[in-house]
């Protein structure tokens, strides 16, 4: 269906940054929304951000006023900026992106990209 592609995770100090992209290809009509997930050992997976096709934007608690997610709708990119870096902000973070396929945009489907590692330690 559609292919994404994550970079951006690596090793960071506490109070450091990190900017995590997510970019997509293939038969694409249409772009609903794109969004970030995280999952931590031993935790569920947490929803971390959200971005719509009408720009809105939905944050978790956790991450408010620390994280900002913005898109480029002509590169199908969305990417994830992370300041003031916590341990507890660790895990494997997963970009997730709904969309609907050339020639017949009527149904909506999802993707996952592989995960990319973000570990916050000194």
């Amino acid at each position: 269906q559609v292919q994404l592609v994550e970079s951006g995770g690596g090793l960071v100090q506490p109070g450091g940054s990190l900017r995590l992209s997510c970019s997509a290809s293939g038969n694409i009509f249409r772009i609903n929304a794109m969004g970030w997930y995280r999952r931590a050992p031993g935790k569920e997976r947490e929803l971390v951000a959200v971005i719509t096709s009408g720009a809105d934007t939905n944050y978790a608690n956790s991450v408010k006023g620390r994280f900002t997610i913005s898109r480029d709708n002509a590169k199908n990119t969305v990417y994830l900026q992370m300041n003031s870096l916590k341990p507890e902000d660790s895990a494997v973070y997963y970009c997730n992106v709904y969309y609907t396929l050339k020639p017949e945009p009527r149904q909506v489907f999802g993707s996952w990209g592989q995960g990319t590692q973000v570990t916050v330690s000194s």
